[in-house]
């Protein structure tokens, strides 16, 4: 998701404490350019080296907050980079540099690119932060009204028809609200397709251009909302959510395989209160299967 054109700012003035050595996650706006934290602006404006998905869109938000790239390096990493690029931000770690690593927009790693650095860095022992902010799976759930006790973030699903419903059948059992992206070619076919394999009630909200001039958030049936864009053109950066499935209606033998399963991890009363949650029954009455189980 691009940043929008915002008036520039005065000059950041960064904070007074240095940027402690190490790699620093930067989370950067979705949309409106000004949901940038302060804290990132601080670490933009103070890292040793600047790393970016994009490094027009990275440069475009320092000079919307006036903020000089000073004769630093800015260096491109991104899916495609391969193990060179890699093997120079490690040395750049290694040397005690600090690095500041903005996805094109939203949160680092959340369907973007740095996983394989992360992970490098990590198994290195070199020091990582996280500097949070944007993010457009929360932003999108935050407005759905669905339940946000518990939800999965499933990224993109597959773009070829036996391979997504396949993906989205897994999910169908799931007891959370899924959240996915899409791209607006291709939502038509996602919520058809969602239609077939989740059952065409279940409650479901679909976000466009979260946080930009034509942000717009459907709500409805899964089968209401496959009808409503199958009628129009859809355009932008597009967040799909789903209701939990309802609860199968549970047996004794469900809840003593649920109840075995979870004692392999957890104490009685945890066990009792995840499967009483999960499945929808009496608190009580798992805690008395689990008891049984455990002095069993």
């Amino acid at each position: 998701m691009r940043h929008t054109s915002d008036t520039p700012d005065s000059l950041w003035k960064p904070g007074l404490r240095a940027i402690p050595p190490g790699l620093h996650f930067v989370s950067t706006p979705i949309g409106a350019a000004r949901d940038i934290t302060l804290r990132a602006l601080d670490v933009l404006a103070g890292a040793d080296v600047l790393v970016a998905e994009d490094t027009r869109t990275l440069k475009h938000l320092m000079e919307i907050h006036g903020i000089a790239l000073a004769g630093r390096p800015l260096i491109a990493y991104h899916d495609h980079s391969g193990e060179g690029p890699m093997q120079r931000l490690l040395g750049l770690l290694n040397d005690g540099k600090s690095l500041a690593y903005a996805s094109e927009a939203g949160t680092p790693l959340i369907s973007d690119p740095g996983f394989e650095l992360a992970r490098a860095a990590a198994a290195a022992g070199l020091p990582m932060f996280a500097a949070p902010g944007p993010c457009a799976a929360i932003c999108a759930l935050t407005l759905s009204g669905l339940p946000s006790d518990r939800f999965l973030f499933a990224g993109f699903a597959p773009s070829a028809k036996t391979a997504r419903r396949s993906f989205l059948a897994d999910l169908a059992g799931v007891q959370a609200t899924l959240i996915l992206y899409e791209s607006p070619k291709r939502l038509g076919n996602l919520l058809a397709d969602m239609v077939a394999t989740l059952g065409g009630t279940r409650q479901a909200v679909v976000c466009r251009e979260l946080t930009k001039r034509f942000e717009e958030v459907l709500r409805g049936r899964l089968e209401d909302l496959n009808a409503a864009v199958a009628a129009r053109e859809i355009k932008g950066e597009i967040v799909v959510l789903v209701d939990r499935a309802l609860p199968v209606e549970a047996t004794e033998d469900s809840i003593t395989a649920a109840l075995d399963e979870a004692l392999e991890t957890m104490s009685v009363k945890d066990a009792a209160s995840f499967v009483s949650q999960t499945l929808g029954v009496s608190r009580k009455m798992a805690y008395r299967i689990a008891l049984d189980r455990s002095q069993g």
